[in-house]
């Protein structure tokens, strides 16, 4: 049977009788974690990312979204804590957008990245990148088309590296342009990565540990279009 991984895209800028719902699963922790950030606008992003992350893996348990618990893995990946460790998820915001994952098979990663056309992404791509990345970066014709280049593939590596539970820094050099399956550096395993379909001005990815094929479907939230594509 063929893992089915889903993906939710989900905006900052929901309704507020939405964004109260969110408020209103989070636990103490993440209350807390809420209160100490200063800008209003980043304090919404945290409380949407993670009430619709709760209330989106109670609706695939069957559980209570505020009943929930996550503990740090080996480099602070969240996992779900028993009963409910089964399920993995994760999760990844960039400029207004969010992303959401869960997968009942195998370990999950996604990443979004908003573009930005000012940022130097030749000079970051040749620092962090291996050379035809790095190369591919910088031949696009303009800061647009290199913004996007650079999203796409920093949003691939991050996705493995999510997946793996690993650190950012030690795999960002792993080749993961026009690849399905990526070898992560550390830990060392292989994953398959696939692109997300994201709105304009942003790119996204999702990988799962193993090199077997799955079932990708990305979802809008709180609307629910769905677009199911099988990833091989």
């Amino acid at each position: 049977m063929t893992d089915l991984v889903r993906v939710w895209i989900v905006p900052v800028d929901v309704l507020p009788d939405t964004a109260a719902r969110c408020r209103d699963v989070l636990d103490d922790s993440e209350r807390a974690r809420a209160a100490a950030i200063l800008r209003p606008r980043d304090q919404q992003r945290f409380t949407v990312a993670h009430g619709a992350l709760r209330i989106l893996v109670g609706r695939e348990l069957k559980t209570r979204p505020a009943a929930l618990t996550w503990t740090p893995g080996r480099y602070g990946k969240p996992e779900l804590a028993p009963p409910w460790s089964g399920l993995h998820t994760s999760l990844s915001h960039s400029g207004d957008m969010i992303a959401a994952a869960i997968s009942a098979g195998r370990p999950v990663g996604v990443d979004v990245q908003h573009l930005v056309p000012g940022l130097d992404t030749v000079g970051l791509s040749a620092r962090f990148f291996p050379p035809d990345e790095a190369g591919y970066v910088a031949a696009g014709h303009d800061a647009n088309a290199r913004a996007d280049r650079f999203a796409h593939l920093w949003a691939r590596k991050e996705a493995v590296v999510k997946a793996a539970g690993g650190r950012l820094w030690p795999n960002l050099k792993i080749a993961v342009r026009s690849r399905d399956v990526v070898s992560c550096a550390e830990p060392a395993s292989p994953h398959r990565v696939a692109d997300v379909t994201a709105p304009t001005s942003f790119r996204a990815a999702v990988a799962l540990t193993g090199a077997a094929p799955f079932v990708l479907e990305t979802v809008g939230w709180p609307n629910a279009g769905t677009a199911p594509a099988m990833v091989s």
